[in-house]
């Protein structure tokens, strides 16, 4: 696990510290960058992200790392917003995204007794095997904050019900997301870190 070089990638998100503290409790010390050349080299990249889709595009637009984004090799994390961001397009500010994962992300409807955002614990429902649940006994309980989400889609891992099903996990090739924060997730967070890390 120490040889892993892991990048976050600076893109405006406020849960950028707590990432990082989840890694270094895994024994990584990713660094923080915006730029494309040190994000290019790393082994493992994460793309946080908490907001709106439109500013968190536009940061990565003014960093010059939308191509970059589209094209890395390596595995690629979004979390919360910055899976949101994987997609082809966002309902939120009508917002073009990365498009590495086919799809639009929506407004969650509202609904009585069914609180917008969606927030709080919830339970994972694995859809498909992969290695991120290794190890990991069903049912998985993390922790999500978010207003906009993906339907469940080809790419989609893990849903997530809350008044219809969500996707909660994806993976399209080496680009994986969690729409829940891992880092707030408790030892079920940590373990998916570390098998994002393992790949």
């Amino acid at each position: 696990m120490s040889a892993r070089d892991v990048v976050l990638v600076d893109a405006g998100g406020t849960n950028i510290g707590s990432l990082r503290y989840a890694l270094q409790r895994l024994g990584i010390d990713a660094q923080v960058s915006d730029d494309g050349e040190r994000i290019r080299r790393a082994t493992h990249v994460i793309l946080p992200g908490v907001g709106a889709a439109g500013p968190g595009m536009a940061r990565l637009r003014q960093a010059g790392l939308v191509d970059l984004m589209r094209i890395l090799e390596q595995p690629v994390l979004g979390v919360c917003l910055g899976m949101q961001l994987l997609f082809e397009h966002s309902q939120e500010g009508d917002t073009p995204c990365l498009g590495v994962i086919p799809g639009c992300v929506v407004r969650i409807p509202a609904a009585a007794g069914r609180r917008v955002p969606h927030m709080g614990w919830n339970a994972l429902q694995r859809l498909r095997e992969d290695a991120l649940f290794d190890g990991l006994a069903a049912p998985d309980f993390v922790y999500f904050v978010h207003g906009y989400a993906a339907p469940v889609g080809a790419s989609t891992v893990a849903s997530v019900e809350h008044g219809a099903c969500w996707s909660a996990i994806v993976r399209q090739h080496n680009f994986c997301g969690m729409q829940f924060h891992p880092e707030r997730s408790s030892a079920t967070g940590a373990a998916l870190l570390r098998n994002f890390l393992a790949s």
